[in-house]
């Protein structure tokens, strides 16, 4: 096999791992996606993604990871989680993820309500709290693929151009 093509396999593997890690976070998504496209321009001697494309796709893989962070926490606080609640809701989605979707969507829930309910809050309270711990998490996973998206579509928009 030309080791070219073997290249570009890896590359869109990168990719491919990147976006899936949005979603999953057993996956450092935002780096898998950043390191495919780095590894797509260098493929090709950087000739049409240069340092200020990877400066930009740089930037916007760090707007993913800060988005990981305050996306759940946002929204916890929002809706007057404690700092439990946002751990719990961080274990939920992991926990989550052997369940398929339901365990995707209902984890951070059932997380911070267990977070909430072990800082002695009330019981409503601890509802509030996993529902703006869900909403975070769900908000965030918006905007991570939006920001994703972006990095693919500038890096094709320079590649397509030049």
């Amino acid at each position: 096999m030309d080791p070219v093509i073997l290249l570009w396999i890896v590359a869109i593997a990168l990719i491919a791992g990147g976006l899936a890690g949005l979603v999953l976070p057993v996956l450092p998504g935002a780096a898998l996606l950043l390191g495919g496209l780095v590894m797509a321009a260098w493929i090709e001697d950087f000739q049409y993604a240069g340092a200020g494309t990877l400066a930009v796709l740089a930037l916007l893989a760090g707007l993913i990871f800060a988005v990981d962070f305050i996306a759940g926490a946002f929204g916890a606080k929002r809706f007057g989680a404690s700092p439990r609640a946002a751990a719990g809701a961080a274990i939920g989605a992991l926990v989550g993820l052997f369940f398929g979707i339901a365990g995707i969507v209902l984890g951070p829930l059932a997380g911070a309500v267990i977070g909430e309910l072990s800082a002695r809050r009330t019981w409503s309270e601890a509802g509030r709290a996993g529902v703006g711990a869900t909403i975070g998490l769900v908000l965030g996973a918006a905007v991570k693929f939006a920001l994703a998206i972006t990095m693919i579509g500038v890096y094709l928009l320079v590649r397509l151009a030049g």
